[in-house]
């Protein structure tokens, strides 16, 4: 057999060090050492190595996390220690009286308990096995004595070292700890499921729990969960180090060093009072937290005085979970009103009979849009369970229908924007309810100014986002036209704004009224249409007045366009209210060079391209107007649709995507090139 060859073999090892340092740097020292697209690039290389030399594969490869698809259900695994439940203390006085307790049975006063307090994670309990500093297996904690085996699903997570760091590992090691779902992480869950129409999450516990139970790996790897251990069950080691493997905090320090994460909360607290201050200061800090908590973990410190008191039942004596209040609760649903978000947007909205979640008091939650109203079969009138964590907005998750009241009232969508009277619009096939006002409506008034006044639409120059803020709340500005009526001398009257300021924008405003027609189009924010689709609307009518009077079927006509983006442009100029804005905008000097309307193909027809890196020759935006010249449409991210990538200097991750799915990759030199010929022969 031959050898492998040692540059490929130095490679691998690096990239494999590099790999598990960054997991490690993240999720024990909480710093980012390398981008998500530069550990996808490694990890890519990483796959494409032990693929090409299969005879230098290692099962702990950080390549090695998603396994096969298993054919049936989990098998069972019995804990060698059983994995037991904690008596509750559920307000201050029941943890003095825990204290009090432990110590009798110590036979010491109470402030000379040494107790180490920890956050009690809301989330799901498993266990996992270490051989020879290597991970052997997981299991849930089941019933407390046999669990399921879920070791698949656990490689998945990055935060669960597959190999331990350092040297002078265990022969066994067995982690007790908690995989939960970070509120970001559940909020971008969550909100995938609703745009594709699928079932929500109650809240990240639930989300955790259902995605560790997944039989094939693969969708638990595209879950956000996390691990964090609170417990070293067994621990057999040639060379001991009797103070790290003595007390709960030492070996809470020593798993750290391997790699596996732990609390940064955790705290070694002398006596109640102490104890007391600890949960208090959690509490606190419970709502700025990234993850569901729902208590207090603690402990003696020392093994030796955990060993002296023992067990009762199936809770230990020399721990106690301390209860903060709950963060799901039941109440009735009143109405149900819509907010207009500043996209357009109908939201609906529960109002609700107050209750106390999380220690807040909560009248409203959100209800996402029609579809969750659907799935939850909702009508006014119902008891719900509203769930509320840290800053997260309450929700309603579950509908208590043995409770419904006879006259419960169904829910429906309005049909008229409830702030300025336009069209909701909700097209087959789109999960969010939207108002057509655009410009007109008040609720999306500030968010229409700044698109208006953005680089790619009208660029004009000093009108920022605070500036537009402040014009919208004095009532200067309600239209894009009011714009243009602005005076220098009352722009001066602003804070921090000065005269040599509203002189420059009043300037920069009259210089923003010449314009192109695609600009123009753009600017004014019909939902859907984006640059490209601007000019090519622009490239087809020619005309202002050709586009706003065009019918359904002949936008639907127009290349590239699509009947969804040509029902929001029909919409938009059927609005009476919309052309008097443009006609405002007209009147108040705005103006355009009209385009020559030109049938014949274009050389880039139905292509779509794809800029990335640093151009010498030209910026990218000059690139992607002379593409847009040619017909070609101009994408953001490469994709199998990718006709050709444009790779400048200094290219990154869509050269590497491109280059895995065979899209044609140009450099500067050969594009330019080509751009010359293309347009000769325009």
């Amino acid at each position: 057999m031959s050898q492998p060859d040692p540059n490929v073999l130095d490679e691998i090892n690096q990239l494999r060090t590099e790999l598990d340092d960054a997991n490690y740097r993240y999720y024990i020292r909480n710093e980012s050492t390398l981008t998500d697209a530069a550990y996808d690039r490694k990890l890519r290389r990483l796959k494409a190595l032990e693929i090409e030399h299969p005879e230098l594969a290692s099962s702990d490869s950080p390549t090695q996390r998603v396994g096969a698809k298993p054919d049936s259900g989990f098998p069972e695994i019995n804990h060698v220690v059983p994995m037991l439940s904690l008596d509750n203390a559920l307000n201050e006085e029941e943890l003095v009286a825990f204290g009090k307790r432990v110590a009798k049975g110590l036979e010491r006063d109470v402030e000379e308990l040494s107790l180490c307090c920890e956050p009690k994670l809301d989330g799901v309990a498993v266990s996992l096995v270490y051989e020879n500093g290597h991970f052997l297996y997981g299991a849930t904690r089941g019933d407390g004595y046999t669990g399921e085996d879920i070791t698949g699903n656990l490689r998945t997570l990055r935060s669960v070292p597959l190999k331990l760091r350092g040297d002078n590992w265990p022969a066994l090691l067995e982690v007790r700890g908690e995989v939960y779902m970070p509120h970001s992480g559940f909020e971008e869950l969550n909100a995938r499921a609703l745009s594709s129409g699928d079932k929500v999450f109650a809240n990240p516990r639930n989300a955790a729990a259902g995605s560790l139970r997944q039989l094939d790996p693969v969708i638990t790897d595209q879950r956000p969960l996390e691990f964090c251990a609170y417990q070293v069950a067994r621990i057999e080691m040639a060379r001991i180090d009797h103070e790290n493997v003595s007390t709960h905090s030492g070996r809470m320090a020593l798993l750290r060093n391997w790699g596996i994460p732990t609390s940064p909360e955790l705290e070694v607290n002398e006596g109640m009072e102490s104890v007391i201050a600890f949960c208090r200061r959690l509490g606190e800090k419970r709502e700025r937290l990234d993850y569901d908590i729902d208590g207090a973990v603690i402990k003696l410190d020392a093994l030796g005085d955990q060993g002296i008191l023992g067990f009762v039942s199936r809770a230990p004596r020399w721990a106690i979970a301390f209860k903060y209040p709950a963060q799901e609760q039941v109440t009735r649903l009143l109405d149900v009103e819509f907010q207009v978000g500043r996209t357009g947007k109908l939201t609906p909205v529960a109002k609700l009979e107050a209750v106390q979640v999380a220690g807040v008091t909560v009248s409203n939650a959100t209800l996402h849009n029609m579809d969750q109203i659907e799935r939850l079969k909702l009508k006014i009138g119902d008891s719900v369970k509203i769930y509320r964590a840290g800053d997260v907005i309450p929700k309603v998750v579950e509908v208590v229908y043995e409770l419904r009241p006879e006259k419960a009232e169904a829910i429906t969508l309005p049909k008229t924007c409830p702030i300025c009277g336009s069209r909701v619009e909700k097209l087959e096939g789109e999960v969010d309810a939207r108002c057509s006002g655009g410009l007109y409506c008040p609720a999306q008034r500030k968010e229409a100014l700044k698109h208006f006044a953005s680089r790619k639409a009208l660029d004009i120059e000093g009108l920022g986002e605070k500036l537009i803020d402040l014009l919208v709340e004095r009532e200067w500005v309600k239209t894009p036209a009011d714009l243009f009526r602005l005076q220098s001398e009352r722009l001066a009257e602003l804070p921090r704004m000065g005269v040599k300021s509203a002189t420059n924008l009043v300037n920069a405003l009259k210089f923003a009224r010449q314009t192109t027609l695609a600009r123009f189009i753009y600017a004014v924010g019909i939902r859907g249409v984006g640059e490209t689709t601007a000019s090519t609307l622009a490239r087809h009518f020619g005309t202002l007045n050709a586009l706003r009077d065009a019918s359904l079927e002949t936008l639907e006509a127009v290349n590239d366009v699509g009947p969804v983006v040509a029902s929001h442009v029909h919409t938009f100029f059927r609005q009476s209210h919309n052309r008097a804005t443009l006609d405002d905008l007209i009147e108040v000097g705005v103006t355009w060079e009209e385009e020559d309307v030109d049938d014949r193909p274009t050389p880039l027809d139905g292509q779509t391209w794809v800029l990335t890196g640093t151009l010498e020759s030209m910026t990218r935006d000059e690139g992607k107007a002379r593409l847009q010249a040619l017909g070609a449409k101009v994408a953001g991210s490469v994709s199998k649709k990718t006709t050709c990538l444009v790779a400048g200097e200094a290219a990154g991750s869509k050269l590497t995507k491109a280059e895995q799915l065979g899209v044609e990759v140009v450099d500067e030199a050969t594009f330019v090139q080509r751009l010359a010929e293309w347009e000769q022969r325009e």
